[in-house]
This record gives structure tokens, sequence and C-alpha cells, in this order.
């Protein structure tokens, strides 16, 4: 939810009221953004926010 708030100015509310495909979708989109925006180099990927915790 933080994620989301952080990166999109979006309230509390605003993210809770929202399912959590919906959550995860947008979770997903952030990240995407993130990537082009700053892309790594070849050597190291970037994780998703959704990958973390992930073995």
């Amino acid at each position: 939810m933080s994620f989301i708030s952080y990166y999109f100015h979006w309230s509390q509310e605003e993210v809770m009221a929202m399912d959590h495909a919906s959550r995860r979708r947008w979770c997903e989109e952030i990240s995407s953004i993130n990537s082009s925006l700053n892309p790594s180099d070849s050597k190291k990927k970037e994780k998703s926010i959704l990958e973390f915790g992930r073995k």
C-alpha cells in the first residue's frame, strides 16, 4: 500500500478502496515505469516489488 501511495501520491483511503488484484496490478505498473526510467546495466536486473520475498 505504501509503495503505491509513495509513487502516485494517493491517500490511504484511495489505495485501500481498491481490491487486492488492482493494488497488485498498480505495483507491477509502477515497477515497470521505474525500470524504464532507470534502466540497470545488463548484468544486474532490478526486481519488481512483487518479487521480493520470493525464493
